[in-house]
């Protein structure tokens, strides 16, 4: 659903336009807007906001602009991109959270799941933990808009969307980004992708069923690009030119059609989601992010980054990740009530969860605790992908339909 994936380190500002990128600034408007698309992306899974997928999009621009930032700040204080250290990066923020709520949701759907649900959980996990889980979902034929609601681990896409962005696009900066003109390259490669993008999302979009362009990582991908494209050029001194009022004025004109895009928008039947609405909203991120960037001390950034949706987009992650599972597995006909009730208690739970992950799983991580670093941590690392492993080899593979029919009934003869 970015997932910066809809996670990453808190949201910092890209260097300025050429030469060395300064001393990187923490930015709060930009935590505080993971925050809202978060809380976008739970009330569309309850229901409650039927445009509230685009939280995603907005996921998705935040990930390529803050990505882009750093690549390219590193790439002018060092000359080059240390491929291996990023993805290496990448990889402690985002893989162990993932694999504790995998193992946590196989086990749970084996307790108090439908044998459906393990059946698919158990089919689903391997594609999740090789973040290629989308293109399952697509070979697979599983139709996001009418089956998701039966796979446990079906939000994953967007996190596989992203890693897999993470693998590709390090390597297109450290070619393009080098030299004096190596942030206009990024920024022109950047915008020419998206363009493609668009174009394929066009074209795939309008078959029946739109889940190959909604989840394909090409169709996907200009809502990633055009963030990347906001980092690399010089949006902070076009706004340093202009009056302090003016891009406080252009920002929130930008954060409330974001909004009202969420709110206005019709599911996935809206007319011209495929055909530009989703690139126009991810400009319209794009440009907003690139403007609270460059001018993040007015009434829109201070809104924006006040303490609750710094908060939240602080758990956003861990948030997005449980969220689903606890939506799936417990239905109203296993709470006893539904309504706005069970919306609150849903989201409760997810909260908790997330809570629990960011200070248990993510954060020691993260802030390279001692067990997590060194060979402790190579330890802890391989002893957790064996019991993940052996979790699921020992999980037994249900039979949805067992025990549905008494076969010797079948041979009874038929009363008159």
């Amino acid at each position: 659903m970015a997932h910066q994936s809809l996670a990453d380190r808190p949201a910092r500002l890209p260097g300025p336009e050429g030469g060395t990128p300064g001393p990187r600034a923490h930015l709060a408007p930009l935590d505080g807007l993971r925050g809202l698309a978060v809380a976008a992306v739970l009330l569309f899974h309850a229901g409650r906001l039927r445009g509230g997928f685009l939280g995603v999009d907005l996921f998705f621009v935040l990930s390529g602009f803050l990505i882009t930032g750093l690549l390219l700040e590193e790439t002018g204080r060092h000359g080059r991109v240390r491929l291996l250290a990023f993805w290496g990066r990448r990889a402690r923020r985002l893989l162990p959270a993932l694999l504790v709520m995998g193992v946590a949701v196989l086990l749970l759907a084996d307790v108090i799941g439908t044998p459906a649900q393990l059946a698919l959980a158990v089919d689903d996990a391997p594609w999740a933990a090789a973040q290629a889980v989308n293109w399952h979902f697509i070979t697979e034929q599983v139709g996001y808009w009418d089956a998701s609601d039966t796979r446990l681990y079906s939000h994953l896409w967007s996190i596989a969307v992203e890693w897999q962005f993470y693998l590709v696009w390090p390597l297109v900066v450290a070619i393009a980004g080098r030299g004096r003109a190596g942030r206009w390259r990024v920024a022109g490669t950047a915008l020419a992708g998206a363009l493609l993008s668009l174009v394929l999302m066009f074209h795939l979009g309008q078959a029946v069923d739109t889940t190959r362009a909604y989840e394909g990582t090409d169709t996907r991908a200009f809502a990633l690009l055009l963030g990347a494209a906001a980092a690399a050029l010089p949006v902070s001194s076009l706004v340093d030119r202009l009056p302090s009022a003016v891009p406080d004025a252009l920002s929130a004109l930008l954060l409330c059609g974001l909004v009202a895009s969420w709110a206005l928008t019709d599911g996935q039947q809206a007319p011209a989601l495929f055909r530009g609405g989703m690139f126009l909203h991810s400009l319209g991120a794009a440009l907003l992010l690139a403007l609270l960037a460059a001018a993040p001390g007015g009434r829109t950034g201070r809104l924006v980054g006040g303490t609750a949706p710094v908060r939240l987009g602080e758990l956003s992650y861990s948030l997005y990740l449980w969220h689903w599972p606890v939506y799936l597995l417990l239905p109203a006909s296993v709470l006893g009530f539904d309504g706005w009730s069970r919306t609150a208690v849903l989201i409760g739970l997810s909260l908790a969860a997330a809570v629990l992950s960011k200070h248990l799983v993510e954060d020691p991580v993260r802030f390279r605790a001692r067990w997590a670093t060194g060979r402790r941590g190579v330890v802890v690392l391989a002893v957790a992908a064996v019991l993940a492993a052996g979790v699921w080899a020992a999980i037994p593979r249900p039979h949805p339909g067992a025990g549905t029919v008494d076969v010797d009934r079948l041979y009874l003869p038929v009363a008159p």
